[in-house]
């Protein structure tokens, strides 16, 4: 399949404002209330039950952020305090609201990304010399957990193909491996044995190059926080949550495909590929139909959670059910 995307458009990033995303659209006036106030949260900081800031609440601002409107769902976007206080990060906990409560101890800067494998250009990295040269992208995408619940973020990053053009991958890479913080200090819930730390998680390599997967660094116009993955996490929308492996601070290219930690944990429950695959279900729930958090009424999973169009081809001749 030939996909022909057309140029993107330069908007200063002050121009932006999550109001004016959805200007002219019949939900306006209710979207831009809900995420004024959430804008407002970015800024002054959440407050837990307990009344203090949740961790990353108070991010900051980034700027010369470019409109990604191509890749776009038009779908009403998560609240800002539903994306940032409902997240799965087992390194700060096991329950949804633990990150928020927790991350705290996490510090994103500095921070060093190392690069390994069979790359042209291997070295330790700090993060703005792998982020800061390229033009950061908002892109509003569609998400999908595996527990069968949704979300709609406003990412900010970059595609990943730009970085991995930079450090260029030899004709020996077939995939990519991702590795998180190990830090008990950090990231305390590491004391525990939950799952084998570091976390890890893979691509192959064409699904890493494909426009869609972004290296996201913000989300909602600002830095990301503690919770959602600072300072830099993957997102690959149309594969299930586990994917996007946060706190990057490892990308090796590998000949072989890796091994992924909750496919270590528990294979015949999470597959490599985890593609959303409403035909495919999890052991113990079904994955044909989700809760989009927000929303009382479940709906209907999409194929590769709405994106066919850009990257079916991409599994093109595959068994999906062997291949989950």
């Amino acid at each position: 399949m030939l996909l022909k995307f057309p140029k993107i458009s330069e908007v200063k990033s002050h121009e932006i404002t999550p109001e004016n995303i959805y200007q002219g659209r019949r939900s306006f006036l209710q979207d831009s209330a809900r995420i004024g106030a959430g804008m407002a949260v970015a800024a002054f900081g959440l407050q837990s039950p307990e009344g203090r800031a949740e961790a990353g609440s108070e991010t900051k601002a980034l700027e010369n952020i470019i409109r990604a409107g191509t890749f776009d769902t038009d779908e009403r976007p998560t609240s800002f305090k539903a994306i940032t206080t409902y997240n799965n990060f087992y390194e700060f906990g096991t329950g949804k609201e633990d990150p928020a409560r927790n991350a705290h101890s996490l510090q994103p800067r500095p921070w060093t990304v190392r690069v390994d494998g069979h790359v042209e250009n291997p070295g330790d990295y700090d993060l703005d010399d792998l982020i800061r040269p390229h033009a950061l992208q908002e892109r509003i995408y569609r998400m999908r957990c595996v527990e069968a619940w949704s979300m709609v973020i406003p990412w900010v990053g970059i595609p990943l193909a730009e970085i991995i053009k930079k450090l260029g991958p030899t004709s020996k890479a077939k995939y990519i491996l991702f590795e998180t913080l190990k830090d008990r200090k950090q990231m305390p819930g590491q004391r525990r044995r939950v799952i084998p730390w570091p976390y890890t998680e893979g691509l192959r390599l064409d699904e890493a190059m494909n426009p869609l997967t972004l290296m996201a660094v913000g989300l909602y116009g600002r830095d990301l926080p503690n919770q959602n993955g600072a300072p830099m996490r993957l997102v690959v929308p149309w594969k299930y949550g586990f994917k996007g492996i946060k706190s990057i601070v490892r990308i090796k290219f590998v000949e072989h495909r890796p091994r992924n930690s909750w496919r270590v944990l528990a294979a015949k429950e999470y597959g490599f590929y985890a593609n959303v695959n409403p035909e495919v279900d999890h052991p113990r729930w079904t994955q044909a139909n989700e809760r989009r958090i927000g929303e009382f009424r479940r709906r209907k999973t999409l194929m590769f959670n709405g994106y066919a169009d850009e990257v079916a081809h991409l599994y093109s001749g595959m068994n999906l059910r062997k291949n989950f």
